[in-house]
């Protein structure tokens, strides 16, 4: 019997409902059963795909090909279940499936109106694609009194009736600010926040109070008084210095076991949390420090490289250091002083991005760690700024550039037109939609033997996550290949580059892919891992 625990937020937004779910998560799967996380947005984009990092941070792809929510990549960092196209709803697919039925007259010629058919068809997308999962986490986006998140709400309110009590739980996360001149955490806002839930008919079963410092049980007490909540169903959320401590902080507090109370699972065995206690004092303890110059264009915001930050992060882990990043916008390079900013780092890494702007600043990072002989690491767009600037200043093409800024006389990158997904030819053409239709999700890659990455992962062939357009052009391989480089990983059918690499160098690497996407706290990706103990290596040299 598949049990759902619906997990909502109040008062602000950006209180970690995501985290809180993957924590959750990961403690029930400590103690056996098996588990499912799901984010259910309320914008009405399709998916995220075509919104700006500014605007939603990283977009997080998974392994069937869906642009999904940055949360479901803390949904598989903290349980490692691979996250599905089926996790992730936003009301812009919710109702353009509404709108496709209604047009093919599914509905039989009946007014089609928000309750019941787009709750329905929620409650379709929340009951569908599960097997014998013990729990299913459902995160609804945004926050409690927010119009657009109404219709979630409404369906998932329904399912509480449908389902029953014992296969229903709700979990609020609120936040009780502190209010220095008073001296005192307030509790009004968590009050006003589960009146609003209890407006929809949703009275939560369960609280998690985000706070900077402990709660007073006098105001836990309090709290379970005015929101009619079991007194011991208050969780404190309290601020942790990793967030991989806060299943441990979470257990603590007694949310798991609450949990399992509420279930009327007596016999669910105690969590072994001795793997995240490992972390945490990996991180909290490292024998070394290491600095990484990420030099991108989307700096502003950090959670746009949510993953890449995480990922980075899990190669200190596996090495026992501290990885201190060092965000650099591309932009500032374009001022030739400014390389100076990338002495002090062990290592150079540029990310995936999409545009024409910073561009020359990267190709001026990649120049400097390929001369001072610094570990560099390329992502997507970094792989392709490292064969631009190899295209230009080694291969005799300065007019080397991207098709993707403009028409260009040696595009030694260029946009896909087909490509193979399984034995599916896919074609795609420059007037396309711009949503969904990049190469998107896992594919293959052959490994060159005996090169460098071969020996990284151990491994002739390897599946890793795409999210991109345009691809590095085989017209200019050989001439490349000349000048040093070596396409080390390619599609099987030969036909697109996947890995560069400079076997010249003391650690130079390009992928067209996103393997942050694929790292974990307790798995992390062989090339992060690789690159960190060269940034190791790199600092015994500075």
């Amino acid at each position: 019997m598949t049990r759902f625990i619906f997990i909502t937020g109040g008062v602000v937004s950006s209180l970690g409902k995501g985290l809180a779910s993957a924590a959750l998560a990961s403690l029930l799967q400590t103690r056996g059963f098996k588990v499912r996380l799901r984010k259910l947005d309320p914008y009405l984009n399709v998916d995220p795909g075509t919104m700006s990092p500014y605007q939603h941070g990283e977009v997080y792809v998974t392994d069937d090909g869906a642009e999904t929510d940055l949360d479901l990549g803390h949904y598989e960092r903290f349980t490692g279940v691979a996250s599905r196209r089926s996790d992730n709803i936003t009301t812009g697919r919710i109702y353009s499936n509404v709108i496709a039925r209604e047009r093919r007259g599914d509905y039989l010629g009946a007014t089609v109106q928000v309750i019941p058919h787009v709750t329905d068809a929620i409650k379709e997308f929340i009951l569908s694609d599960i097997t014998d999962e013990d729990f299913v986490l459902c995160e609804i986006g945004g926050t409690v009194g927010d119009i657009e998140s109404l219709p979630f709400l409404e369906a998932i309110r329904q399912l509480d009736n449908e389902l029953g009590p014992e296969r229903t739980m709700f979990v609020h996360l609120t936040l009780l600010p502190y209010i220095p001149s008073a001296g005192e955490l307030k509790t009004k806002p968590t009050q006003h926040s589960v009146k609003e839930l209890l407006s929809v008919g949703i009275q939560p079963d369960m609280l998690l109070c985000r706070s900077d410092r402990e709660i007073p049980v006098g105001e836990r007490r309090k709290i379970a008084l005015f929101c009619n909540v079991r007194e011991e169903a208050v969780i404190p959320a309290l601020d942790a210095d990793s967030i991989y401590q806060v299943p441990i902080s979470y257990h603590e507090q007694g949310l798991d076991d609450q949990v399992c109370k509420y279930f009327h699972l007596t016999d669910a065995p105690p969590p072994d949390l001795t793997r995240w206690k490992r972390i945490v004092d990996r991180i909290r303890y490292p024998e070394g420090e290491v600095t990484i110059a990420v030099v991108g264009k989307y700096v502003n915001l950090l959670d746009s490289y949510k993953s890449l930050a995480e990922a980075l992060q899990h190669g200190g882990i596996a090495n026992n250091v501290r990885v201190r990043l060092n965000w650099l916008d591309s932009q500032i390079f374009e001022n030739e002083s400014a390389i100076h900013e990338l002495d002090d780092c062990h290592g150079i890494l540029v990310p995936g991005g999409f545009g024409e702007r910073g561009v020359s600043g990267k190709i001026a990072a990649v120049k400097f760690a390929r001369e001072r002989r610094v570990p560099y690491f390329g992502i997507c767009f970094g792989m392709q700024m490292a064969v631009i600037e190899a295209a230009r200043n080694l291969a005799g093409l300065p007019n080397a550039s991207s098709s993707e800024f403009g028409p260009c006389n040696e595009p030694v990158v260029g946009l896909m037109t087909e490509w193979l997904h399984g034995n599916k030819l896919v074609q795609r053409n420059v007037s396309d939609d711009l949503g969904g239709t990049m190469r998107l999700g896992a594919y293959p890659c052959n490994l060159q033997p005996g090169s460098k990455v071969a020996g990284i992962y151990g491994a002739k062939v390897i599946s890793e996550r795409h999210r991109h357009r345009y691809e590095v052009n085989t017209d200019y391989k050989e001439r490349l290949e000349q000048v040093g480089m070596v396409f080390s990983g390619m599609s099987p059918d030969g036909v697109l580059p996947e890995i560069i690499e400079r076997p010249d160098h003391p650690w130079f690497i390009g992928v067209q892919f996103h393997p942050e996407l694929k790292s974990k706290p307790f798995d992390p990706h062989p090339l992060f891992t690789s690159f960190i103990e060269a940034a190791i290596r790199q600092s015994r040299l500075v």
